[in-house]
């Protein structure tokens, strides 16, 4: 029977099991997961393992959004099953292939039911009315599933309003290869009972019992002893009889990663971006004067795991490509949340979000890509957001209200009409500083103030318009704060490209050489070469395009290298700077 079990539902825990805040270790046909339900009702079902050493992630510890493993501190999202945050790599943000096993979880009947890998749906079980239904204790039993299943044809209770009596008339009414029902009778009083097994391992099951009704108050307590005191002896009598069998082998379950069938993908982009997402504008709506809201859901399946201080590039209808930041928070990951600024002068790309794009829409997008990623390893954190630089920030915040650790969110801003996301806003208390209507000099001076109690291990991420990031980095150089402490991420670059120079590059793991001539781009040469190379703004301001340099002078004109990278000359972005020397030798 085991045999074609891994296609079936069964359930391995019940709805009250999943306390809030709580990991429940689950096991089924020798398998052990780790079940958590998150803030949001989602019902988490996982392979009970960190993927770094291995560590029970049942022993971890649920905050609601994320799961942390107790180990070596991991943390993985609601949902998507994504790392999120390594602490021994505070810097960086984890590669989405760094993701556990998810297996598929139903809430039906009081329980949770899952599938190793599932055929159908959940059996309807006709004695089950929809409704307020009184789940039993679930008996762990030492013996096998099928072995539970004929035992429990001979169980014996009474029927709800009847349990002082011991004569009730009980038969069964269906069977399964693990489940049956069975109805008690006793006057004018009667119950149904259903019993499902659970098969743990070829010689362990737990018996997870249902009634059709939920008694009175002042009668649950008394039902459910008469139920566990009953369930507890036909485990004896069961345990007894399978005594001196020989022991079956363990079910030794197989750990490789199950390969999803992927959806037909679009083909990449004629300039290399590549759209391998379709999502559906779930909702639009105005999130602050000036700048809308869009939260985009996935055309079946899940989106990809996210952390904060991610982007994702939109292609809209109209041929223009943008990037925004994904402001969920922790744990959010049913869909991508983003705020688009409408700007005065648009290229195309925030007046075609604004006017033509609507709620049904669907839209292609990238993966979701983290060149600006949060540190949680700081002793304090300082945000700071002019504008719609908000987004970024956002998620930010978020994360850090959410595990409690130390920061500020300061939001510059024209008036209050202008502050977006004031929903999320709201929720981050005290952590909040509005700093609004400032001129330039107020807002220099500010910024004087906010950055002058630096103290070793502090972080500070800046985001906004172009003059006020310049600004707030040399008031924080001035202000004793490191480089390495400094976070910034541009809308765009307001630089000056000159891209007349001519030079030569190399390739040195793929062995080609090729010239740069001039009003091309690295990245242009790059691609007519053979060589895919992501990207993303491609103009300098993302860092997705990010490359190394082996030998040769770079020409930088970027906005996303800092002083001290661009004096070290061992990075380049390949979509705005050239060369300096002749030659350029990178590390692709």
């Amino acid at each position: 029977m085991l045999d074609q079990s891994r296609n079936r539902w069964h359930p391995i825990a019940a709805s009250h099991d999943l306390a809030y805040r709580h990991v429940f270790h689950g096991q089924l046909l020798g398998r052990e997961f780790a079940v958590w339900r998150a803030d949001d009702e989602y019902v988490n079902i996982w392979e009970n393992r960190c993927l770094h050493r291995g560590v029970r992630l049942s022993i971890g510890i649920n905050d609601g959004r994320e799961l942390k493993c107790q180990y070596h501190g991991w943390r993985y999202s609601n949902r998507t099953a994504g790392c999120t945050y390594i602490p021994a790599h505070p810097a960086d943000a984890p590669a989405r292939t760094i993701t556990n096993r998810t297996f598929p979880a139903v809430e039906r009947y009081g329980f949770i039911w899952t599938a190793e890998e599932p055929s159908g749906e959940v059996p309807e079980i006709a004695a089950l009315p929809e409704g307020d239904l009184l789940v039993l204790r679930g008996i762990p039993v030492n013996a096998a599933a099928d072995r539970v299943v004929e035992h429990l044809k001979t169980y014996r209770f009474q029927p709800v309003g009847a349990l002082d009596a011991d004569g009730a008339e009980v038969s069964v009414e269906a069977i399964g290869d693990f489940s049956l029902t069975l109805a008690a009778r006793e006057g004018a009083s009667a119950t149904r009972c259903v019993l499902f097994v659970q098969p743990v391992d070829a010689a362990r099951s737990v018996i997870r019992g249902v009634l059709d009704k939920q008694p009175e108050a002042d009668e649950r307590i008394a039902v459910l002893r008469h139920h566990n005191q009953r369930l507890s002896a036909l485990r004896e009598t069961i345990e007894d009889a399978v005594r001196g069998e020989p022991a079956p082998a363990p079910i030794e379950p197989v750990f490789e990663r199950v390969s999803a069938e992927l959806a037909e993908m679009p083909q990449p982009t004629p300039h290399g971006r590549k759209a391998t997402l379709r999502v559906e504008v779930a909702r639009k709506w105005t999130a602050a004067d000036g700048i809308a809201g869009f939260e985009l859901a996935p055309l079946g399946g899940g989106l990809p795991t996210f952390q904060p201080g991610a982007h994702i590039d939109v292609h809209m209808p109209n041929g223009e490509i943008r990037q925004y930041s994904v402001i969920n928070g922790p744990g959010e990951s049913d869909r991508f949340s983003i705020g688009v600024k409408r700007e005065p002068v648009s290229k195309g790309g925030s007046s075609c979000m604004h006017e033509t794009v609507r709620e049904g829409d669907v839209l292609a997008i990238s993966e979701p890509r983290n060149n600006f990623p949060l540190r949680r390893d700081a002793t304090k954190t300082l945000l700071v957001a002019g504008g719609i630089g908000i987004t970024p920030l956002l998620a930010m915040a978020q994360a850090l209200h959410n595990q409690q650790l130390a920061f500020e969110l300061h939001y510059f801003a024209r008036d209050e009409a202008q502050m977006a996301f004031r929903d999320r806003l709201d929720t981050l208390g005290e952590a909040l500083r509005p700093h609004l209507g400032l001129d330039p000099q107020a807002t220099g001076d500010t910024l004087s103030a906010l950055f002058s109690d630096y103290q070793d291990g502090m972080h500070l991420y800046l985001c906004g318009p172009g003059p006020m990031l310049e600004a707030a980095r040399r008031v924080a150089a001035d202000r004793g704060w490191p480089e390495s402490a400094v976070h910034f991420e541009y809308f765009k670059n307001t630089n000056e490209i000159d891209d007349s120079s001519t030079f030569e590059v190399a390739l040195a793991r793929s062995c080609l050489t090729f010239q740069v001539p001039a009003g091309r781009t690295i990245l242009d040469m790059i691609r007519e070469n053979g060589v895919d190379m992501p990207s993303s703004c491609e103009q300098g301001a993302c860092g997705t395009c990010l490359a190394t340099v082996i030998e040769g002078e770079p020409d930088h004109q970027d906005v996303y290298l800092n002083d001290t990278e661009k004096r070290s000359g061992t990075k380049i972005m390949t979509c705005v700077s050239r060369a300096r020397s002749a030659r350029l030798v990178l590390d692709l």
